[in-house]
């Protein structure tokens, strides 16, 4: 199965079990849908929810006694994605560049240079410290001493060993001295060190022929004339070798010198400082040990281990194997083939040799030490894998070599069983290949068990189990053609399993591995490479430097061109080319030459042209490339520009995924530099830039479909917008200063005319400044003086968490109670118009002030604080003051007042516009400020209490962008740096370190939860159709609550699967309360400056992990998940639902419901059409003209037919829309005729009947409709006389409730029959009892909240659901 299959089935297989899931379609058990899928599915599930209904009420109609309910438990989760964890709480971080990430980097690769070789042999001349035994190991290099005269086989000795080195390390320079003097030792150490300069050098020394060392760590040489032994102290060797030096010592008791070395580094007497060192030794037993002198074994046994490993390890093994009889020992010496050469018998050996070595030094080694010995210096690798040999063998013969630094024992490792099975395997078929060369010689299957072993670790292991042995084992495979597919495969699943498992696969030495493999041209190697870069990539940016250096971009933009992959992993490849570019101008620069902005811009283009819809991955990940490839890149951008890049992505800004939608704006933001302007600006023309009229009208198609998106659904993509709008502001902040200095100049209808005390401030050279207790001030002006200082806030401060920005003439909250302020029209653009470059067109920028304030007044905090920076950039920025009794107001003159709020007036401000306060609470006081210079004279308002506020407002120095002067500074590229910064890149990187071959663990868990929900729902559906409801009054109330809000409550919910019932006020704070415990469980504001009151609230995803949807007076929706855990409610998304509204309007009491079944939210107010939200996509897909001149008071979707809402009227009339239907109104009927009065409540009657609407208006009758039936209402309830105020309808059960301004319920059958009448008692505190705000009925339960005026609320249950 090629890779590309195996991988796509593997990613198909993920969504295809999902899709079965969601279309077998009978109801509680497989229709889960899981994360991983949900976007790509959402439309299915539409199409399919919309057929089950028809079907369902035919099955319904002909097995009515079976409570089938598929239709009423909808399958659309919303809002679960990566995106909604926590946008608001922090910022995500791309892949890292330091950290865990480059440890696995060996710091500083080394070579040893230079190899000296000391032979103390003494042929024939035994030392005086050693017995020998007889028959005794007499080889030296595999040479019998005796078998020629002494000194031939003294140089012959030293020719073999100089041989066996070089063959390890071909390049280093070996020097031999054979019986050497004291001065012969240090000039060869001298001369080492001078030719080997900074790199390595090894020192052997062989002493079978001296005595064993001193304990003083010395060790024995000649003289000239071989009469004496002369000691020679280590500390000598080390001061002439110096450090990097590595020493091998084969010599009875050679722990001796080890110990000794150790002492002198302890010391510190040592020729270099103990931190600065890098010694390694290398000895053959320990200090009280003498070198075994069985015949078995050669004499110098230990050389041997490490110098010629397979052929000591294959005579070891012979004697000790069953083929011991059978097979010659010296065949041993006639392997046929090459060490290097892995197709034949030698080289095969060694390689398997080389695998188990290393995967026993993985495995029992510190990762930090495995890196510095095996991983650093070639022949240090070589020589200590040989070294864990030499352990093994020599230990059988009670000899224990020892290092520098230590290892743990590793002689009886389990990996050495299969060296000797692979070892045995090899010898079996020794002696048929040396009689017939010709004779094929048969793999061992080592590789392929270890791959084997391997794959049943991943199919069973994670993080918190011991790692996989086998991954060195993993690494020397892909070396082999044959075997390299399946080790790909299987290290790409291992990488797949999370940045853990990357980062150990790094610190294997994975990387030079994979890096060679991307000059293969193996075709069916493309995919799974990809797959590993993504991964190795999502850890550490730093391999972007390799990449390019060996011209490995060009092999993933060749990928991503090719047509035959899958979208998923041209994304990879995207994303690749994306960090390889990431703030990396050689990257780019050789990304520009391959050609790839050309590739990026064709399949995007042809995305867009054909129909059939493209991976939204690959689109996100082709926007995130172009845009860092432009990003700080001016060439680039030119080439973009040339290339019609803004007309190509300006399109995806409509495409249904949020994160493609935040991409396409990074990708045309970061064409919009930022980099002449800010070193220009007031120096020379920008001849080149603004000259091409081409790049002019460029930039104004970014900038006109930028703020088409201002108000997008998803936080995501503001937040892009946002950053976008900062740069251009930045590019072009002098044009900008300017629109936005008139742009709070005061219409005609100013209040300038109308407050006579004020209008002579007009004409007064002075400059005075308009104050009062309510004090925000809104200047505009070169303000010097220290008065403005002091009543600016800077954005860091507390007060600037949130944004409401009053004040503008298109502003549509309830700031407009203080919307005019006082300017004076003497204000001179002389200082405005010192900037040289070429304007756009004043039309642009005039759009893009009022976008920005828009942005500053966000509902997502996150993206308030975003706005705020871009509308400082352009000179507007926030003034707090707050309220000052009216006693102390003798303020020092040219000093603003500013205390802190007091009791009796904060009240008064929040509910009353200023014009009312000043009109007679408060008296206006005049101030003066010291005689100064003349200047212009600022423009006033006197706002609202402890509001935010945005004045606009010039630095002194001209050319400084941002408004406060902490931030501003006269350097354009430190001011650039303090732009805020894009994270559309860094969050999109997050989707590549999370598993994407297999499904989270958690959805099993999920799945649970999901079908005992389901199971519950239905049983409670079934007795809420089934049995009558008995009567809800007073004594039916089962729990009653003091909210303590202030104003009372104003909408509430009853959770469906837990006792708790949620609470909202006008001041916008929501509480969370267990009805059955009596406790509170969570408080929180729904944002910091509230200004409307919660309309609504709503419940999202309710069978599974619910969100809160709280909905203001003022369109903005904000969702919330973990409300009801004290302290943890996040905000998942937020946005503002109401748009296109008429400006100046004071506040839109906006009515909204959702439908789970569509994922749809409807949302309508004093606007001429119903806003339709699909928060799947969180984008606004509809816009439904409400055919009447009146506004919508009430809506209602049907919880059964996706797509169906009712809308209730001012004027009382009545429509019921379909939005599946072409022209969307199904009907419009105008049932409360007696007196025209607003419908408060509207809800469709329970059961599948889709034109079934039950109506309230406020004039207290309740009218019961059957919409196929036009002529008129089937039922007239008069409810209340004159004072309904709310009504509630239940979901499954036959009943209804309305509730009253004089502080009665009533509850009605569907027939019209009163079941019940809850009057509220007065209690012995005698407080004000309000009237009925809001009504709520379970949705699974005959139970009935309410809530009043008086912050109480009430809980009710019928007989039934309290017995239950």
């Amino acid at each position: 199965m090629a890779l590309g299959d195996l991988m796509t089935s593997r990613f198909s297989q993920l969504s295809l079990a999902v899709s079965n899931h969601v279309m077998d379609g009978n109801g509680s058990n497989g229709d889960y849908l899981e994360d991983a899928a949900s976007a790509d599915m959402a439309s299915q599930r539409r199409d399919f929810d919309t057929a089950s209904t028809s079907s369902y009420a035919n099955a319904v109609a002909s097995t009515a006694t079976v409570p089938t309910t598929m239709a009423y438990l909808p399958q659309t989760i919303v809002l679960c994605e990566l995106r909604h964890a926590a946008f608001e709480a922090f910022t995500p971080t791309g892949p890292s560049d330091s950290g865990l990430v480059s440890k696995w980097r060996p710091k500083d690769r080394m070579k040893t240079g230079c190899v000296a070789l000391v032979l103390c042999l003494n042929i024939s001349v035994d030392p005086p410290d050693v017995i020998k035994i007889s028959p005794c190991a007499r080889m030296e290099c595999w040479i019998d001493p005796f078998s020629m005269a002494p000194q031939k086989a003294l140089e012959t000795i030293g020719k073999n060993l100089r041989d066996q080195y070089e063959r390890w390390q071909p390049k280093a320079r070996c020097k031999v001295e054979l019986d050497p003097t004291v001065d012969e030792v240090k000039k060869l150490c001298n001369t080492c060190r001078r030719y080997a300069k900074s790199e390595r050098v090894l020192f052997h020394y062989n002493g079978h022929g001296v005595p064993k060392p001193t304990t003083n760590g010395e060790i024995w040489l000649f003289n000239k004339s071989y009469t004496q032994y002369i000691p020679l102290p280590i500390s000598d060797i080390d001061s002439w070798l110096r450090t990097p030096s590595i020493y091998v010592f084969d010599c009875s008791a050679a722990g001796m010198i080890v110990n000794a070395f150790i002492e002198l580094l302890d010391s510190g007497t040592s020729s270099y400082p103990g931190s600065a060192r890098d010694c390694i030794l290398l000895a053959a037993c320990e200090a009280h040990e003498t070198l075994p002198q069985s015949a078995e074994f050669p004499a110098d046994v230990f050389t041997s281990c490490l110098t010629t490993p397979i052929k000591m390890a294959l005579r070891w093994f012979c004697t000790r194997s069953l083929l011991h009889e059978s097979l010659d020992c010296s065949l041993i010496d006639k392997i046929p083939g090459r060490q290097n050469d892995r197709k034949t018998l030698l080289g095969e050996l060694n390689w398997i040799f080389t695998a188990v070595t290393d995967t026993i030094a993985w495995n029992v080694l510190p990762h930090e030490l495995f890196r510095r010995l095996f991983r650093q210096d070639l022949l240090v690798a070589s020589l200590f894998r040989n070294f864990l040999l030499a352990e093994r063998i020599m230990r059988s013969a009670n000899c224990s070599p020892v290092s520098y630094p230590m290892l743990p024992p590793t002689h009886q490792h389990h990996m050495w069983d299969a060296w000797d099975m692979a070892a045995e395997i090899c010898l079996s078929q020794l002696p048929a290949l040396v009689e017939d060369p010709n004779a094929e010689f048969q793999p061992s299957p080592f590789f392929t068990e270890q791959l084997t072993a391997f794959e049943v670790w991943l199919d069973h292991g994670s993080e918190h189990k011991k790692p996989p042995e086998q991954l060195p084992i993993v690494l020397q495979v892909l070396l082999s053609q044959c075997h390299r597919f399946r080790a790909l495969v299987l290290l790409g699943r291992f990488l797949d399993m999370g940045p853990w498992a990357v980062d150990l696969a790094l610190s294997v030495g994975i990387f030079p591995y994979v890096l060679k493999l991307l000059q293969t041209t193996t075709p069916e190697l493309r995919q799974i490479l990809v797959f590993i870069w993504t991964k190795i990539l999502a850890l550490d940016k730093s391999c972007q430097v390799d990449l390019v250096k060996d011209g490995g971009h060009v092999y993933f933009i060749r990928f991503l061109n090719s047509v035959e992959a899958y979208p998923e992993q041209r994304a990879m490849a995207a994303f690749v080319l994306a960090v390889i570019v990431d703030g990396h101008r050689r990257g780019q620069e050789a990304c520009i030459e391959a050609g790839l902005i050309h590739v990026c811009l064709k399949h995007l283009h042809s995305s867009m042209q054909n129909d059939v819809e493209t991976e939204p991955l690959f689109l996100q990940w082709l926007c995130l490339c172009l845009g860092k490839l432009w990003e700080d890149f001016t060439e680039a951008q030119i080439i973009g520009l040339q290339a019609d890049a803004p007309a190509i992505c300006t399109p995806l800004l409509s495409e249904p995924q949020p994160e493609v939608r935040a991409s396409a704006v990074f990708a045309l933001a970061t064409l919009l530099d930022i980099g002449f302007d800010s070193f220009r600006d007031g120096v020379g023309g920008d001849e080149e830039c603004d000259d091409d009229e081409k790049t002019r009208a460029e930039i104004i198609v970014i900038i006109k479909s930028l703020l088409n998106i201002v108000s997008d659904g998803s936080p995501l993509v503001r937040a892009e917008v946002a950053v976008a709008l900062a740069r251009f502001a930045f590019g072009h902040k002098q044009h900008l200063k300017s629109i936005a200095a008139a742009y709070w100049k005061p219409q005609s209808n100013s209040l300038l005319s109308s407050l006579p005390s004020l209008a002579n401030i007009n004409g007064t050279g002075s400059g005075n400044i308009v104050s009062s207790q309510i004090g925000p001030l809104i200047r505009v002006g070169n303000d010097n003086s220290s008065v403005v200082r002091d009543g600016r806030v800077s954005t860091s401060s507390p007060l600037a968490t949130a944004g409401v920005m009053h004040g503008s003439p298109l502003s549509d909250d309830s700031s407009q109670h203080s919307d005019s302020g006082i300017l004076n029209d003497g204000i001179s653009n002389g200082l405005i118009r010192h900037s040289r470059s070429k304007p756009l067109d004043n039309a642009m920028y005039s759009q893009c002030v009022p976008a920005m304030c828009t942005l500053a007044k966000d509902p997502s905090p996150r993206i308030a604080t975003l706005g705020r920076r871009v509308l400082s950039i352009i000179g507007i920025e926030q003034v707090t003051k707050s309220v000052k009794s009216a006693g102390s107001s003798s303020a020092r003159p040219g000093e603003p007042t500013t205390s802190s709020a007091t009791p009796s007036f904060a009240g008064l401000a929040r509910s009353s516009s200023w014009f009312d306060m000043n009109g007679g609470h408060l008296p206006l006081t005049f101030r003066t400020p010291p005689v100064s210079p003349p200047r212009q004279n600022f423009l006033t308002g006197m706002r609202r209490v402890c509001s935010l506020e945005f004045r606009p407002h010039l630095m002194n120095s001209p050319d400084s962008g941002l408004a406060d002067p902490l931030l501003g500074s006269s350097s354009g590229v430190s001011e650039r740096s303090l732009l805020p910064q894009s994270t559309i890149y860094n969050f999109s990187c997050g989707h590549f370190s999370k598993p994407l071959l297999t499904a989270s663990d958690d959805s099993e868990e999920l799945l649970a939860i999901r079908e005992e929900r389901e199971r519950f729902a239905l049983e409670r559906i079934a007795k809420c159709q089934h049995s009558s409801v008995s009567k809800l009054n007073n004594n039916s109330q089962i729990a009653s609550w003091d909210t303590r809000f202030e104003t009372g409550t104003r909408t509430a919910l009853l959770q469906p699967f837990s006792p708790i019932v949620i609470a909202a006020d006008e001041s916008e704070r929501i509480r969370v309360w267990n009805y059955e415990e009596a406790t509170v469980l969570n408080g929180f504001d729904n944002h910091d400056f509230p200004e409307n009151g919660i309309s609504k609230l709503c419940l999202l995803n309710e069978l599974d992990e619910s969100l809160l949807l709280v909905a203001s007076g003022d369109g903005n929706i904000r969702i919330w998940k973990d409300y009801t855990v004290r302290g943890k409610q996040k905000l998942v998304t937020a946005f503002s639902s109401i748009q296109g509204h008429k400006p100046g309007m004071r506040s839109l009491s906006t009515v909204v419901d959702w439908q789970q079944q569509s994922g749809y939210l409807y949302a309508s107010g004093e606007i001429s059409s119903v806003m339709l939200w699909d928060l799947d996509k969180e984008q606004l897909i509809n816009s439904i003209p409400s055919s009447s001149d009146c506004s919508v008071s009430a809506l209602a979707s049907s919880q059964v037919h996706a797509g169906q809402f009712a809308a209730g009227f001012v004027d009382g009339s009545v429509r019921l829309y379909d939005v599946r239907t072409p022209d969307m109104l199904v009907c419009a009927t105008r049932p409360h005729t007696q007196q025209v009065e607003r419908v408060v409540g509207i809800g469709f009657q329970p059961g599948l009947d889709q034109g079934k609407i039950v109506s309230a208006s406020q004039a207290g009758d309740i009218q019961f409709l059957d919409i196929r039936n036009q002529r008129d209402t089937y039922l007239t309830i008069d409810a209340h006389r004159g004072s309904l105020t709310a009504l509630a309808v239940h979901r499954h059960a036959p009943i209804i409730a309305s509730g009253s301004a004089k502080q009665l319920i009533k509850v009605f059958s569907l027939e019209g029959e009163q079941l019940g009448i809850i009057r509220y008692q007065h209690t012995f505190m005698a407080q004000k009892i309000g009237s009925v705000s809001c009504l709520t009925f379970h949705p699974y339960q005959v139970l009935l909240a309410a809530g009043a005026a008086d912050a109480c609320v009430s809980i009710y249950a019928d007989d039934n659901s309290q017995t239950r």
